[in-house]
């Protein structure tokens, strides 16, 4: 299950992503710019180019996961957040504005994720 998140959603749809195809993780790829969501899927890359195809711009795109049911935790890692061209060398997101921004998106988006 993926879906582009342009509106707020609650609880009961994102519980849906669960166990399609993880029982307590859903992925997610946020457009800074745009400030809309690729939630769900089995890879980043997948909600990734659902993004591009909405017309978003690489640049503008960061990965990360969360899990709704247990302690309501993001987690800033993915293989598409690896650039070295902005000094970002690892999974993880290592630009605190960039994990502030991608935070204030999902809590519009997803409030019942944070």
């Amino acid at each position: 299950m993926l879906k582009l998140i342009k509106n707020k959603i609650g609880e009961k749809e994102i519980e849906e992503f669960l166990g399609h195809p993880f029982s307590d993780m859903i992925k997610f790829v946020v457009d800074l710019k745009r400030e809309i969501i690729a939630l769900g899927g089995e890879l980043h890359s997948d909600g990734e180019a659902l993004l591009l195809e909405d017309g978003s711009k690489q640049q503008d795109l960061w990965g990360g996961n969360f899990y709704p049911k247990k302690e309501k935790k993001i987690e800033y890692s993915s293989l598409i957040n690896i650039r070295p061209s902005v000094e970002n060398n690892s999974l993880e997101v290592q630009d605190i504005f960039v994990q502030e921004k991608m935070k204030d998106i999902i809590s519009k988006l997803l409030p019942e994720v944070l």
